[in-house]
């Protein structure tokens, strides 16, 4: 299926009114992504290796009006190999989405503008998301969220929380 698309010309103008926006958690061997469509839709979705999202995100951002990955962030803790390995990645999405500009939203602001507090964790993110989406209806067969799992709930969160931020 083809969504809608922004033209290319457009991209670096002030947003467009409510349209869709790529959301992506990344991780240091796969990512989650969403795209969402202000107004509660989730057309498409996904979580694959990245070397595959590097492929897919020419056609994916042909679909959307904005992009957003997740940030890395330091607060003050040691980090390991899958950290910069995640970096690596966000980089790497970035350039192969270059000259399309890609907005960064850090953990602590997504969940902050989600549930309202940085201090929630990932499942009141996901109820955030259900009862923004029409409550328990939402995740059954036939509702907006049916079948996302795991870290593409991340990826959904990713979205909203930039188009609820609003600019660019």
């Amino acid at each position: 299926m083809r969504l809608p698309t922004a033209s290319r010309s457009d991209r670096g103008r002030a947003p467009m009114a409510r349209q869709a926006v790529l959301g992506i958690d990344p991780g240091p061997a796969k990512s989650a992504w969403a795209i969402y469509w202000p107004g509660f839709s989730v057309k498409q979705y996904g979580h694959i290796e990245n070397v595959q999202l590097i492929g897919m995100l020419h056609d994916l951002s042909d679909s959307v009006s904005r992009i957003a990955i997740e940030k890395i962030e330091s607060y003050g803790m040691p980090v390991g190999r899958e950290i910069f390995d995640t970096v690596y990645w966000t980089g790497r999405f970035a350039e192969r989405l270059d000259p399309i500009p890609v907005e960064w939203i850090p953990r602590k602001r997504v969940v902050t503008i989600i549930c309202g507090s940085s201090r929630a964790k990932d499942q009141n993110v996901r109820q955030a998301l259900i009862d923004r989406f029409g409550g328990q209806e939402a995740i059954r067969k036939g509702g907006p969220l049916y079948k996302i799992s795991g870290d593409v709930w991340s990826a959904l969160a990713v979205a909203v929380a930039i188009d609820e931020q609003g600019g660019t």
